[in-house]
């Protein structure tokens, strides 16, 4: 009876192995493959060969990136050096990228692990930059002002909150106001491991200001990339593993009311808004496997979605751009001028 009792705990501990196992790789789309769309004005923007992470624009053609991130689980191109900050100027007819220096007294430079990163212009047209960073793989917000004759980012202030413990992307709603995920509920590895090998839907989204902190969504699997529609009536928020992207109201007290999904057949990274239209271009992993499990010789692939009318009916989706991992770097360790 005993051996019956124990070969009957092992069988079903086997099956539900092999269901989570199944489940896992389904939800990094571990067998699928792309096959490249090369664009004729696509052309490689040297000098950002440590890794791309994040990309804001601003109204002038100023764009900031955000490079050099090491995150757990993912292959790192730079890992004994810090991270930056770059300029790029789209205006120009072949831009180049330019290093921002950062100042201030109380910035610790050399543990500087930037990830996420928004932007928000206030009423005297001084440009703030807000900064998902990683010291000593914690979370905080870093909020810069930007210099932009000295071609630098003065350090304000860093923020932490116990809300705030897996930081991935931020949408600035206002100086020291915004939106973050959290791409995980444990702070221990191990269960990080287990909570995205188990497929818990667990990450969350945070809205910060001084005076209030809260939770405002929640049952993400792996909440990623978020973003804001430029009347400031939406939210977006990139659900990685589930292969989303949520639509939420966004309300006068600062809370979210879901409205719809948006199915893709992809890993949902960053999203960035056009300003113009609302549509959604979308960093993408066809193949997550690929981006966890790297091998130089199979390098991840990347590419970019497009989504128009994500709030309204619209409902077209296409891949605007697949690219082959190569030359032993993954989709973050390479900008594509399109």
């Amino acid at each position: 009876m005993v051996k019956l009792i124990a070969l009957t705990l092992l069988g079903m501990g086997l099956a539900l192995f092999k269901n989570h196992r199944f489940s896992y790789q389904t939800r990094l789309n571990a067998l699928r493959e792309v096959q490249p769309i090369e664009l004729p004005n696509c052309n490689l923007v040297k000098g950002i060969e440590t890794g791309s992470e994040d990309l804001e624009i601003l109204p002038n053609g100023l764009a900031f990136i955000s490079s050099g991130l090491k995150y757990p689980g993912i292959k790192s191109f730079d890992p004994n050096n810090p991270g930056k900050i770059l300029l790029m100027d789209l205006n120009e007819e072949d831009p180049t990228v330019l290093e921002l220096g950062i100042t201030g007294s109380k910035f610790d430079l050399s543990s500087f692990n930037p990830h996420g990163i928004s932007t928000f212009t206030d009423e005297d047209n001084a440009v703030y930059l807000l900064v998902v960073n990683h010291p000593d793989a914690k979370s905080t917000v870093e909020l810069f002002k930007f210099q932009e004759e000295e071609n630098s980012l003065l350090h304000l202030k860093t923020i932490r909150h116990k809300l705030l413990p897996n930081l991935n992307d931020i949408v600035a709603v206002g100086p020291e106001h915004f939106y973050a995920t959290n791409d995980h509920y444990f702070l221990d590895p191990y269960l990080k491991s287990w909570e995205m090998y188990l497929g818990l839907a667990w990450s969350y989204v945070v809205y910060y200001s001084p005076s209030e902190v809260r939770v405002v969504a929640e049952g993400f699997d792996f909440a990623n990339g978020i973003n804001i529609s430029p009347d400031g009536k939406y939210v977006y928020v990139a659900e990685l593993l589930a292969h989303k992207i949520h639509v939420y109201e966004k309300h006068a007290n600062w809370t979210l009311t879901p409205l719809k999904s948006l199915d893709f057949n992809t890993l949902v990274d960053n999203i960035s808004v056009d300003p113009e239209t609302g549509d959604l271009w979308v960093g993408c992993h066809p193949n997550g496997m690929k981006v966890f499990f790297y091998d130089s010789e199979n390098p991840p692939a990347s590419e970019v979605s497009f989504k128009n009318e994500p709030e309204g009916r619209g409902t077209s989706h296409n891949g605007a751009y697949h690219g082959e991992g190569g030359g032993g770097r993954d989709c973050i360790g390479e900008l594509y001028l399109i």
